[in-house]
């Protein structure tokens, strides 16, 4: 690099002040060693950076395209020198992917619980399907995700955290159709027809097909909705039964005048929640601390639909 920062902040000065003499007063420089700088920026660069005239200073062509580029590196080197100010005052940062079918339900309570245990702790939090929330934990884009395991990737570390069961929700109307008794009643017993499923992709709808001993070949499956908000709507006005986990069982419930929830007969079929991050990651207990508050969260809400 034929150029530094230095030289950078003193033409940006320049073309901000218009005027060298006030440029070197922002920068707290002289003049003169100012506009030795600059020449030597142009001249790195190839070419003047302003035109000199009587009362005024322009950017030349060349000029507007340097700052272009001078105001961009200048505002990551002041982003990063925050960054190193921030490390070493003790604060720090993780970034987290959850599943949808997780997030909404999770997501209150971890981030309070984070934040009660370390409030310098900057939480980023990532919402996105398994697939590419395994891509981004490979990718280096996030520290761990939330997910139901097993999570089908490699190079992990899987970490269970709680039981997610599944009820069935529908409406009073429909559930009052089945010709199984609730104490007798399982998954495998729902017709094709009667069910409806997040839309493909969710790892939620692979695992309600095989707990229902379904799969993608029966056309009679919808499989629409994009979210479980979506789809506890959709159930609740007669349009089908769902399988829905314990963990947004409550919050829907709440919100879904009419949507009603039975539980399977025992064995209860159910998903694992885990926290996965990569087997490289190195630490200094942030991995354990988050399971702990997750799996905490976890219990409670899961908990919460059982009273």
């Amino acid at each position: 690099m034929n150029f530094t920062f230095r030289q950078l902040q003193y033409f940006r000065a320049v073309a901000d002040q218009r005027n060298f003499g006030r440029a070197a007063q922002a920068c707290h420089v002289s003049q003169p060693a100012l506009s030795v700088q600059i020449k030597a920026l142009e001249e790195a660069l190839g070419g003047p950076l302003f035109e000199r005239q009587a009362r005024d200073i322009l950017l030349t062509p060349l000029g507007r395209d340097v700052l272009d580029h001078a105001n961009q590196i200048l505002k990551a080197a002041d982003q990063l020198d925050r960054f190193a100010r921030d490390r070493s005052g003790g604060h720090r940062s993780l970034s987290i992917g959850m599943i949808p079918t997780v997030a909404p339900y999770l997501l209150p309570g971890v981030l309070a619980g984070l934040r009660s245990g370390d409030v310098s702790l900057r939480v980023q939090i990532r919402e996105a399907r398994t697939g590419r929330l395994l891509g981004m934990l490979q990718a280096g884009e996030i520290d761990a995700a939330v997910l139901a395991l097993p999570s089908g990737g490699a190079a992990l570390h899987e970490e269970p955290l709680f039981e997610d069961k599944f009820l069935l929700a529908g409406s009073q109307t429909r559930l009052n159709r089945l010709t199984v008794s609730p104490e007798a009643l399982r998954p495998v017993d729902l017709k094709a027809a009667q069910l409806m499923l997040l839309e493909d992709g969710h790892c939620l709808t692979d695992q309600a097909l095989e707990v229902c001993g379904q799969d993608r070949a029966s056309g009679q499956i919808n499989m629409g909705a994009s979210s479980l908000a979506t789809l506890s709507r959709l159930v609740a006005e007669g349009f089908g039964l769902t399988l829905m986990p314990e963990l947004a069982a409550r919050a829907e419930a709440d919100a879904v005048p009419g949507l009603q929830l039975l539980r399977f007969s025992s064995p209860q079929p159910a998903r694992t929640i885990g926290l996965v991050r990569r087997l490289s990651t190195e630490g200094d207990g942030w991995f354990e601390r988050l399971s702990q508050v997750i799996r905490q969260v976890g219990e409670d809400v899961v908990a919460q639909s059982r009273i």
